[in-house]
């Protein structure tokens, strides 16, 4: 079902700021993501909670192989998170994006970031995307 899906695996694999925060893609597929990352002591801020930063940066990792999934190269344009709940030091937090809308050369995608341990909500992502390219992504 899935197009070849090479370019961001590529991508994936280029990443070196996700790949150095211990983020790992269990799942890339057309229009879905599934990261997840583990939260270290470098992580957490004085109030012994991770930094929202972090948590940011898990769904905005996990949007970019969503919305670069159809082939064209694209960015993004905006993003804002809703954090719900707190992680703490050691907690592994699970990344799902979902692609929700895509018109003309702008997308839509949703990402919910829990914690594995028990499921709980930490934040909600929406990011905004903008292709830069109308074909498939450059290798």
């Amino acid at each position: 079902m899935d197009e070849d899906l090479s370019h961001v695996r590529r991508m994936w694999a280029d990443d070196r700021a996700s790949r150095e925060l211990g983020m790992r893609a269990v799942t890339i597929e057309t229009d879905h993501a599934v990261v997840t990352m583990r939260v270290t002591d470098s992580m957490v801020k004085g109030h012994d909670i991770a930094h929202g930063g972090f948590i940011f940066t898990l769904a905005d990792s996990t949007f970019a192989l969503v919305c670069n999934s159809r082939g064209a190269l694209t960015v993004a344009a905006g993003a804002d998170i809703t954090f719900v709940a707190a992680a703490r030091r050691g907690d592994v937090l699970v990344a799902e994006g979902i692609q929700r809308a895509a018109y003309g050369r702008s997308g839509l995608t949703d990402v919910t970031v829990i914690r594995e341990s028990d499921g709980a909500l930490v934040a909600e992502f929406r990011g905004r995307s903008r292709s830069l390219s109308s074909g498939a992504a450059r290798a």
